[in-house]
C-alpha cells in the first residue's frame, strides 16, 4: 500500500485534508485515559498533529519513510518506520507492552489493511478492558453540483483498488470486532461534516494524491487532462476558494475483557 502514495507524499501532506475537532472530542470522551495513542498509517501527521494535543504521547507509525517526512515534528509524537507485516514484538518494540495503549486510531488507511492480524496486535497492545480503537475514513469531497458532477465522471475511473469498495460503502461493511463505546449503541459508521476551504488547484492537488490518480500515471494515463481540468474550472467559476465537505465515517469501539 505505501508504495502507491510514495511518489506523491508531497502532494498528499499539503493537499489531504485535516480533521474536524469534534473527531477528535468525541474520541477523546470515550477514551477513560489519555496517555498513549498508537496512530496507525499516519501518513503525513494529519491525524497525529491533532491527537498530541489531547494525548500525553502519541506513537505515529507508517511503512513509508517518505510521507513520515512530511509530518509535523512535535515534542510528544514519535514518528515510527514499521515493516507492512508487524508481529507482535515489533508492535512491543516499536509502539508499547501489551495492554499499555489508551487508544488506537487508524485516519483513511484501515481499508489497506490485513484486518485479522491488524485487530490481533490492536487487542494486545490495548489496555483492558476500557482501550478505544477509532478508524474513520473520508469519501469524495463535495462542492457543490456543478462540480460534484465533474468529480463523479473523473471518480468512475478503473484504476481503483478494489479496498476502495470499503470506502465508497462509508466502512458499513468493514469487519470490526470490538464492543460499543460506554453511551453508544453499536460501533457506528457515525458521520461528521468536515469542512474546509480550498481553491481550485490546491483541490486539483488532493486529486493528484488519489492512489487511482498515481496508479493510472505510472500506465501512461493522465486522468487530470487538459480537458478534464477544463471542465474543473468551468464548473468551479472564479478563482475564489470554496467550502468543500470531506464527510468522515467513524467505527469506535472498546477492546473489551
Amino acid at each position: 500500500m505505501a508504495k502507491l502514495f510514495i511518489k506523491q507524499a508531497k502532494q498528499y501532506a499539503e493537499a489531504r485534508p485535516s480533521y474536524t475537532p469534534q473527531l477528535f472530542q468525541f474520541i477523546a470522551s470515550k477514551t477513560p485515559q489519555h496517555d498513549l495513542v498508537w496512530d496507525v498509517g499516519t501518513g503525513s501527521g494529519q491525524a497525529a498533529r491533532s491527537l498530541a494535543e489531547i494525548y500525553n504521547y502519541v506513537v505515529a507509525t507508517d511503512t513509508s519513510p517518505k510521507q513520515l517526512e512530511f509530518a509535523p515534528k512535535l515534542p510528544n509524537i514519535r514518528y515510527q518506520e514499521t515493516s507492512p507485516t508487524m508481529s507482535l514484538s515489533e508492535v512491543e518494540q516499536k509502539v508499547g507492552a501489551e495492554s499499555s495503549v489508551d487508544l488506537v486510531t487508524v485516519a483513511q488507511a484501515m481499508h489497506w489493511f490485513d484486518l485479522p492480524e491488524f485487530y490481533r496486535q490492536a487487542k494486545w497492545v490495548l489496555k483492558k478492558p476500557h482501550g478505544v480503537i477509532a478508524a474513520w475514513c473520508y469519501t469524495t469531497p463535495e462542492v457543490d453540483e456543478s462540480v460534484d458532477k465533474v468529480l463523479k465522471r473523473f471518480y468512475e475511473n478503473p484504476y481503483w483498488d478494489p479496498q476502495r469498495r470499503l470506502v465508497d460503502d462509508k466502512y458499513k461493511s468493514i469487519e470490526f470486532p470490538f464492543e460499543a463505546v460506554d453511551g453508544e449503541e453499536g460501533t457506528g459508521p457515525f458521520e461528521l461534516g468536515n469542512e474546509r476551504r480550498m481553491g481550485l488547484e490546491e483541490y486539483l492537488t488532493y486529486l493528484r494524491s488519489w492512489s487511482a490518480y498515481q496508479k493510472a500515471k505510472e500506465k501512461g494515463v493522465e486522468l487530470l487532462s487538459e480537458a478534464v481540468v477544463e471542465d474543473f474550472k468551468r464548473a468551479w467559476g472564479d478563482d475564489a476558494p470554496k467550502p468543500v465537505n470531506f464527510p468522515i465515517y467513524l467505527r469506535i469501539g472498546k477492546v473489551g475483557s
